[in-house]
C-alpha cells in the first residue's frame, strides 16, 4: 500500500510499563496522547536532522497504524475495521526538551522527527498482539516489543482516540515506544523494524546553519 502524508499524527506516550519505567514515569490511567505536526514527516532513507536547539535527540521505535475510513465516536470493532494497516514509525524526541518543558509540542515536532515506512501492510486485528517492533543503531538492537505488552492495545487505542477527534483516511497513530531508546548522532543509521512491515532506515545528520 503506498504512503501518503497523514493530515494528523497522533502519538501515545508510556504505552509499554518498561519505557514508562526507565524515564522514571507511572503508567497513565489512560491513553497519553499527544500530536506531531504534519511537516515532521519523513520516508524511508529520508535523514533525521539533528538541531541545534537540542543536546539530546533519541530515538523511539513504534508500531503505526494508518486509518483508511473517517472514524467518530467507534467501537473497538469499528475502529479495528477502519485501519488500513501497519507500518513503522520513529517517533524522534528532543529528550532534554521534552523534560524541560510541559508541553512536548516542541521536543516532538521538529522538522524530520516523525519518520515512517517503508510501506503500510494490512494486518488481521486478530494478530495485532503478536506484532514486534525493534530499533536497531548502526546493526546493534536496542529496543525491541511486542504489541501484547502494550498497556492499551490497538484497537483500543484507535477507538479512544475517536472519542476525541474524528480521525480521517491517511491518519497515523504511533502506537508507544518500549524501553531501550537513547541518543542519535550525527553519522548513526538507525532502523525500525516491525512484524510484516519490514525495515524503516534513516540516517542521522546535524543541522547545516547558513
Amino acid at each position: 500500500m503506498n504512503l501518503r502524508r497523514p493530515g494528523k499524527i497522533i502519538c501515545v506516550g508510556r504505552n509499554y510499563v518498561d519505557h514508562a519505567a526507565e524515564l522514571g514515569h507511572t503508567v497513565p490511567k489512560a491513553p497519553l496522547l499527544f500530536l506531531k505536526p504534519p511537516s515532521s514527516v519523513i520516508g524511508d532513507g529520508d535523514a533525521i536532522v539533528l538541531p541545534p536547539e537540542s543536546q539530546q535527540v533519541e530515538y523511539e521505535a513504534e508500531i503505526g497504524v494508518v486509518l483508511k475510513t473517517t472514524l467518530r465516536r467507534a467501537t473497538r470493532a469499528q475502529a479495528e475495521a477502519a485501519i488500513a494497516g501497519i507500518t513503522c514509525v520513529n517517533d524522534v524526541t528532543a529528550r532534554d526538551l521534552q523534560r524541560s518543558e510541559e508541553q512536548w509540542t516542541r521536543a516532538k515536532g521538529f522538522d524530520t522527527f516523525c519518520a515512517f515506512g517503508p510501506q503500510v501492510v494490512p494486518v488481521d486485528p486478530s494478530r495485532f498482539p503478536t506484532l514486534e517492533v525493534r530499533c536497531r543503531l548502526n546493526g546493534e538492537t536496542k529496543q525491541h516489543g511486542v504489541a501484547g505488552d502494550m498497556v492499551f492495545g490497538i484497537g483500543a487505542l484507535i477507538a479512544y482516540i475517536s472519542q476525541v477527534m474524528t480521525l480521517e483516511p491517511d491518519d497515523l497513530v504511533a502506537t508507544g515506544t518500549p524501553a531501550g531508546v537513547g541518543l542519535l548522532r550525527p553519522g548513526d543509521t538507525v532502523e525500525v523494524q516491525v512484524s510484516e512491515v519490514g525495515v524503516l532506515r534513516n540516517p542521522v545528520v546535524a543541522e547545516r546553519r547558513a
